[in-house]
């Protein structure tokens, strides 16, 4: 499945493999955000630690004005990266 990142909303909505070969797709999304957002990992498969990274200095940068992600809908394995990671503690995350 191929990478796609799109913002519908309020929410960044991620599908497919978000690895290396995606980032500069990501950032191009991610880089339009500018306050709080919900990001929907509902149809996302995989993601890679350059994919975290993304999510990881987006984070950062809307931390400094207040802001932050809220992640949603991990598949099981995403949920073990993060937990794993240790990025459970950074994001608020939310597996409904």
């Amino acid at each position: 499945m191929m990478f796609d990142a799109r913002i519908v909303g309020d929410w960044v909505v991620l599908t497919g493999r978000f690895d290396a070969s995606q980032v500069e797709i990501a950032y191009t999304v991610f880089d339009r955000v500018t306050t709080s957002a919900v990001v929907d990992f509902r149809e996302l498969e995989y993601i890679s630690s350059a994919g975290l990274g993304v999510l990881l200095k987006t984070q950062k940068r809307l931390k400094e004005s207040g802001n932050g992600l809220k992640l949603i809908n991990f598949n099981r394995h995403i949920t073990e990266i993060f937990q794993y990671s240790g990025l459970d503690k950074i994001f608020e995350i939310d597996t409904l």
